[in-house]
């Protein structure tokens, strides 16, 4: 029996929040998109995600193109959401808590200054707070902690139900979803085209754009470029919330801890090198739980009554691929966001449009370009 044929302008590899935000942006933008899942759209690293939304404690170092394209995704988050409410119907937690980021001992107060310093010139809400002022701002917190660096800009978001609002928000935007495809393979590759093969069905492209994940190096030898993109399993943990609250995401050098409008608090995340397997460790997962409970002493003895783990892409430099491979300009890679996927989700869905479309993105993509490890 002969497998159905599909053609569309754009077919997109990959259901995670990656591909479901440019399938988003793309169909706002009046093109026909088409998904392929092999599994289910959010299923690895997106659908584990803790949702949050904090470039300014999670990027300590020098500011760069990377630490420019989160800084605008942040900026974009409040008409994004709303975008993706409004289009979907659905509804889902975006939460305007702040952060703080927290330090134990003296030495690690100077670090909190430095950051402070070069931050301040990106116009970063940013205050260190120490004593009585701190502990206002979070009451529960160990006396252990001497200061913490408070943005009040920071955010978080429910994952799982922004990752359902994204994919009802394209499905009525008319995206065409595949999920359950099974391997996605090239069957042809041209300049102008490509012809994809999956047990669903044959798929042809104008363009196509793998966003793959921790699963794009697969892709490596097909369209002849070292892609490597690998995964790192984050393991999380959740406890019951039961009476005293945790106001902010808290961070600290160990992880991060945060509190979800359902009732649950969120604890993550340890990380490890273990191939494709998603399973949870004791070991991981009892990292976090001695951790939590030197954060938030209240957490003593309580068990988490969920745990679970995914597979996040990270790359070589830590920094995503993204953009057309010279060689066959009818792929565009966006790929190997690592930690940052659903930070980053609405920014990159604008440049991955413009790229598409053979306009100029806002920003620099040198540093992010696909075919750099050759």
């Amino acid at each position: 029996m002969s497998k159905q044929h599909h053609h569309a302008p754009i077919v997109i590899i990959g259901g995670g929040i990656i591909g479901l935000a440019a399938a988003f942006e793309l169909a706002r933008r009046d093109h026909r998109v088409t998904i392929l899942e092999k599994g289910r759209c959010g299923g690895q690293a997106t659908g584990a995600a803790a949702g949050m939304l904090a470039p300014y404690s999670e990027i300590g170092d020098d500011p760069d193109d990377f630490f420019t394209m989160a800084h605008r995704s942040l900026h974009m988050y409040p008409k994004w959401q709303e975008a993706v409410k409004e289009v979907s119907g659905m509804d889902f937690e975006y939460n305007t808590s702040g952060s703080l980021h927290v330090v134990f001992h003296e030495a690690d107060e100077l670090a909190l200054e430095t950051r402070l310093e070069w931050q301040s010139g990106w116009n970063v809400q940013a205050d260190i707070v120490r004593g009585e002022t701190l502990r206002e701002l979070e009451p529960h917190i160990t006396d252990d902690v001497i200061a913490a660096m408070y943005y009040p800009g920071e955010h978080h978001i429910y994952a799982p139900d922004y990752v359902r609002a994204l994919k009802q928000a394209c499905i009525r935007l008319g995206v065409q979803i595949a999920e359950e495809t099974g391997e996605v393979t090239f069957k042809e590759l041209r300049s102008d085209g490509v012809l994809l093969h999956t047990e669903k069905g044959i798929y042809s492209a104008d363009q196509c754009l793998i966003c793959s994940g921790a699963w794009t190096s697969l892709f490596s030898e097909r369209v002849q470029v070292r892609l490597p993109i690998f995964p790192i399993r984050g393991q999380i943990c959740a406890y019951k919330q039961e009476g005293k609250h945790i106001r902010h995401i808290i961070f600290s050098s160990q992880g991060y801890v945060l509190e979800k409008a359902n009732g649950s608090i969120v604890c993550g995340a340890s990380e490890d090198i273990a191939g494709y397997d998603s399973s949870v460790t004791e070991k991981g997962i009892g990292r976090l739980v001695k951790w939590s409970e030197r954060l938030f002493p209240f957490l003593k003895g309580k068990e988490p009554f969920h745990r679970w783990a995914g597979l996040r892409p990270a790359t070589q430099d830590g920094y995503p691929l993204i953009g057309r491979l010279p060689h066959i300009p009818s792929v565009i890679i966006s790929s190997g966001h690592y930690r940052n996927g659903i930070l980053l989700s609405p920014v990159n869905a604008g440049i991955v449009a413009d790229l598409v479309e053979n306009n100029q993105p806002e920003i620099s993509l040198a540093l992010f370009d696909p075919v750099r490890f050759q």
